[in-house]
């Protein structure tokens, strides 16, 4: 029984990111590139080279995200790796299903209100099932892990970056429609996913609190603070505390329901972080011995 409840929460996962997939290709390629107005990240740098080059966007989404996906393949995990690299496969293929439709529309105010919010919604279901479309937003994770740089920070300055390249290339006016082309999809893309921002911290109350905490820390690399509490009803539990990543949150999910699917898990928003909260070297064990150590 939990072996077909898995494989049908699997099912409805892929379903989701690729009708998310979907969603975002009809943007880029019905209001977007039209007008040539550019997304951020890879697909940003696909719209550019497309316009110079005339290689098809589709084409060069997969061969630009390639790096990326490899990458993030030892970091990330498996599962959200095939999910991203399923993302990104179905968003080209239908990149190329609706480049010979009627473009929605040549107006460039329309384009950017309506592509924007489209896109985002398109770019949050993909997220909100796991997966990813975007390789640009796999390095900014890894380098929030390495070197404490905050995610959205990461991935604003790369699409700032690109931007500023289209303004070069096209002009300046493109250069602005694309900046607020990129906010309204921030935004819409945070709606769609129950307003969640670039980082989050995850309370969790459980009775295997060794068990998850270990396993947060062997797929997430993230470490995890264990805290004593007690329930009016339920009498004496352990508390794990823990502050993560958006893309991450799925996995917890993941992990926990797989150990402890009674433990009850609060996720809040995170406005600022101060200090480290990822570990980099050493052990679990030895952590967990310097900490006893501190206290005695």
């Amino acid at each position: 029984m939990l072996k077909r409840n898995y494989v049908l929460k699997l099912i409805v996962e892929f379903l989701g990111a690729g009708v998310g997939a979907v969603i975002a290709a009809f943007a880029i390629e019905e209001f977007l590139v039209p007008c040539t107005i550019l997304d951020g990240g890879v697909v940003g740098i696909g719209i550019m080279v497309n316009n110079l080059t005339g290689i098809p966007l589709s084409v060069l989404t997969v061969v630009l995200n390639i790096p990326f996906i490899i990458i993030g393949a030892r970091k990330m995990g498996r599962m959200f790796i095939v999910k991203a690299a399923y993302s990104m496969l179905v968003f080209s293929m239908f990149l190329d299903v609706f480049k010979p439709m009627v473009n929605a529309t040549e107006d460039y105010l329309l384009a950017v209100s309506f592509g924007g919010v489209i896109l985002g919604a398109g770019a949050g279901l993909v997220i909100r099932f796991g997966g990813c479309l975007d390789g640009t937003e796999t390095v900014a994770i890894l380098l929030n892990k390495k070197f404490k740089l905050p995610v959205g920070q990461t991935v604003l300055i790369f699409n700032v970056i690109i931007f500023a390249v289209a303004g070069f290339v096209f002009g300046l006016d493109r250069a602005m429609y694309s900046l607020l082309t990129y906010f309204i999809t921030s935004k819409v893309l945070d709606i769609v996913e129950s307003g969640m921002e670039q980082t989050k911290a995850a309370m969790i109350i459980t009775n295997d609190a060794k068990e998850i905490s270990e396993k947060i820390y062997e797929n997430l690399g993230r470490t995890v603070t264990i805290m004593e509490g007690e329930g009016l009803v339920s009498g004496k539990k352990v508390v794990l505390y823990c502050v993560l990543t958006r893309f991450e949150i799925h996995e917890l999910k993941d992990i926990i329901k797989n150990i402890d699917s009674s433990a009850f898990i609060a996720v809040s928003d995170v406005s600022e972080i101060i200090g480290n909260h990822v570990k980099k070297t050493g052990s679990l064990h030895t952590e967990a011995a310097n900490a006893d150590n501190e206290k005695q």
